[in-house]
């Protein structure tokens, strides 16, 4: 969406596609709000358009207490893009500003912090700083909604310097104080779309903005990403102070002290903090699940329940300590009839969308945005299937697996560093359940089948393991490898496919996945067709952004070998570290199925 009057076109017909591409602020209230605000359209003279609620928030607007545009679903643009800003956005999701600042930041990825500042507020009309603060914002009006913990411990477990900054920041963003921010909760006041705060927060995924749509036809570009669940870190620094209750555990279900265990008073409610995670459009949530239950890994990963009502259980590794997640499957389609792709308009599309119920248990509250973006990664929440179905849609070989699977996704990691291990390693999970017992951390309680964290790749670089595994797991110890949030993607996979039992298929494997690249580049041995960049021809050339959503398509319409599509295992006769193991050796099936190699997907 590239002008101005578009994008009032998309607000008066309350659009939720654009929710989280831009959003808009009225001057005669001084509020800012999403697209598809429910309240009466403003006159076009008295709007003004943003491209992040960062930058509406610089500019002396609050958030709209009725839509609140803070917990919109993230742009899909930031999943696509590989430049500065692209890299600098999943950064601040993942929360190097808070723990590095912005000299962290630009380090990270090798520029002045002057670059980064210009570069970032060009584009989305705020720098660093800016997102990061209302990043942290909306984790303090989470922490408020769904905890006990004293306003003055809260907002240093928040990522705020200051009570005054704290108290400051929620007065101007959400025009009240912290305490009648929790008072409106307890009386079940306006909570994410229409909720209690007992239902769970709504959650958006970053305080970004974005300036496209990737390679969305018939709609152009956006221009903005939502504020979002997150903390920020203060001022220049980015960093907490380590006052207060920062460290201050939440409470659970289970035993003990670790994440689901009852920690120190303050504690949230049993089960953990709730959340709703937003996404949009359709959200083909049954396979998403069936992928990920497949390929769990006992003791670290667990799915509970019968296939239309299971929970996803998994521990986590953060910056500050460890987590408990739970994501429960979301219920069937409305039934809500669907045009085939492509022919859907754009009044019908706009009502699509919803959330992931989630539950956070956490040993410090101070890793809450972490946790939650690397959830949002791992359930491709941040994804546009109305781009990705016109892209999709337009190839004869894709159209009828698109309209038959609507809102299919493409699941990330929520460890990368994990799942390049899992992918080395080969195999059933239960190879993986075996490294994890013998070097993995112990939970202090077992909550449930949930026993361990994953071990580090620090942990695998013994003498003792095996060669593929330990030559990976060294090179990302010593950085020769890095598979962080913002990390150069190209880079990442002609480092990994050097290293001995990783190889090509498995790096662009780990690019889809563990970096979350969805125009993946796959080359396809035996297909007969080499890399010859972007101008190859036959369907993958066509597929461009959105090849891994064909890929997955693909699976789902058994066109590749069943033991590929479902499990991902390797064969009987593969052994571990295999380049050719688990779902890395789909690349060759693609050509199969297609005739074509995969050379173009990037």
């Amino acid at each position: 969406m590239r002008d101005d009057e578009a994008r009032y076109e998309a607000v008066c017909s309350r659009d939720a596609r654009f929710d989280g591409e831009f959003f808009f602020a009225v001057a005669t209230t001084g509020i800012y709000c999403r697209p598809s605000c429910p309240a009466v359209t403003p006159k076009r003279v008295n709007v003004r358009f943003f491209p992040s609620a960062a930058a509406a928030q610089s500019a002396g607007f609050r958030a709209c207490r009725r839509c609140r545009p803070d917990a919109v679903p993230g742009s899909a643009e930031w999943n696509v893009r590989a430049d500065l800003v692209g890299r600098a956005v999943r950064f601040i999701d993942d929360g190097v500003v808070d723990r590095e600042g912005v000299g962290g930041l630009a380090q990270r990825l090798g520029y002045s912090t002057r670059q980064v500042q210009r570069q970032l507020t060009a584009e989305l009309g705020a720098g660093p700083v800016a997102l990061a603060r209302a990043r942290r914002a909306h984790t303090a009006r989470v922490l408020l909604q769904t905890t006990a913990l004293p306003v003055t411990e809260l907002a240093f477990a928040a990522g705020f310097a200051s009570i005054r900054q704290f108290n400051d920041t929620m007065r101007e963003i959400y025009a009240g104080t912290p305490s009648e921010l929790r008072a409106a909760a307890g009386r079940g006041g306006s909570v994410g779309r229409g909720g209690s705060a007992g239902r769970g927060v709504e959650t958006g995924a970053g305080g970004e903005g974005a300036t496209g749509r990737g390679g969305a036809t018939g709609r152009g570009g956006a221009s903005g990403r939502g504020g979002a669940i997150g903390r920020g870190g203060a001022t220049g620094s980015g960093g907490a102070t380590g006052r207060g209750g920062a460290a201050r555990r939440t409470g659970g279900s289970g035993g003990g002290t670790g994440p689901g265990g009852h920690g120190a008073e303050g504690s949230s409610a049993p089960g953990g903090i709730p959340l709703r995670l937003a996404y949009r459009g359709p959200y083909a949530a049954a396979e998403i699940f069936d992928f990920l239950q497949v390929r769990a890994v006992p003791g670290v990963e667990e799915v509970r329940g019968p296939r239309g009502g299971r929970t996803y259980r998994r521990t986590l590794r953060l910056a500050h300590g460890s987590g408990i997640a739970e994501a429960d499957e979301p219920a069937g389609p409305s039934g809500r009839r669907r045009p085939p792709a492509g022919l859907v308009c754009p009044a019908a599309r706009g009502t699509d969308g919803g959330w992931l119920e989630c539950r956070l248990r956490l040993t410090d509250l101070r890793d809450l945005s972490t946790a939650v973006h690397r959830l949002r990664r791992l359930f491709d929440l941040d994804a546009d299937p109305y781009a990705v179905a016109e892209r999709l849609g337009a190839d004869p070989l894709l159209r009828p697996l698109v309209a038959e699977r609507p809102g299919l996704r493409s699941p990330g990691a929520a460890d990368a560093a994990e799942l390049a291990v899992r992918t080395v390693l080969g195999g059933p999970p239960e190879r993986a359940a075996a490294l994890v017992r013998r070097y993995g951390t112990s939970l202090e309680a077992a909550d449930g089948g949930l026993t361990h964290l994953f071990p580090t790749p620090g942990d695998l670089t013994g003498a003792e393991v095996a060669e593929p595994v330990r030559a990976l797991c060294t090179a990302l110890a010593d950085g020769a490898v890095l598979m962080d949030a913002g990390a150069d993607r190209a880079a990442a996979e002609r480092a990994l496919a050097t290293l001995p039992g990783v190889g090509p298929r498995a790096a662009a494997y780990l690019r889809m996945r563990a970096l979350g690249d969805p125009d993946v580049e796959a080359a396809a041995p035996g297909s007969g067709r080499e890399r010859d960049g972007y101008g190859s021809v036959g369907p993958a050339a066509a597929w461009r952004p959105w090849g891994a959503y064909a890929l997955h398509h693909l699976w789902q319409a058994g066109l590749l070998p069943a033991g590929e599509m479902l499990t991902g295992e390797p064969s009987a006769e593969d052994v571990p570290g295999a380049a050719e193991a688990s779902d890395a050796g789909v690349a060759s099936g693609v050509s199969e199925a297609c005739g074509v190699g995969v050379a173009s997907w990037k």
